[in-house]
């Protein structure tokens, strides 16, 4: 029993001493990546997009999408912007 417990125990050590370095390496990577839109920019930029395209409905997500794609650049979840759009057209 206890030689399980010495050869458990350096590994525990290693798996709570990376998963407290995790914080840290996402603050610097955080200051690589875009900003996140706020609801209200994105709201502003669908807004926009749907104003350019002149879409109206459902069936002209694709269009909005295809204008405002561009526009977010990584700034904004897909999922998200979809929802948007979506809210937007009906």
């Amino acid at each position: 029993m206890s030689s399980f417990t010495l050869s458990t125990t350096p590994r525990r050590k290693l798996r709570e001493s990376s998963l407290g370095s995790s914080g840290a390496e996402g603050e610097v990577l955080g200051t690589y990546l875009p900003k996140q839109l706020t609801d209200e920019e994105l709201g502003a930029l669908v807004a926009e997009a749907v104003a350019e395209t002149g879409a109206a409905g459902p069936k002209a997500m694709g269009q909005v999408m295809k204008v405002l794609t561009p526009k977010i650049a990584g700034r904004a979840e897909g999922g998200r912007v979809a929802a948007a759009v979506r809210s937007a057209l009906s």
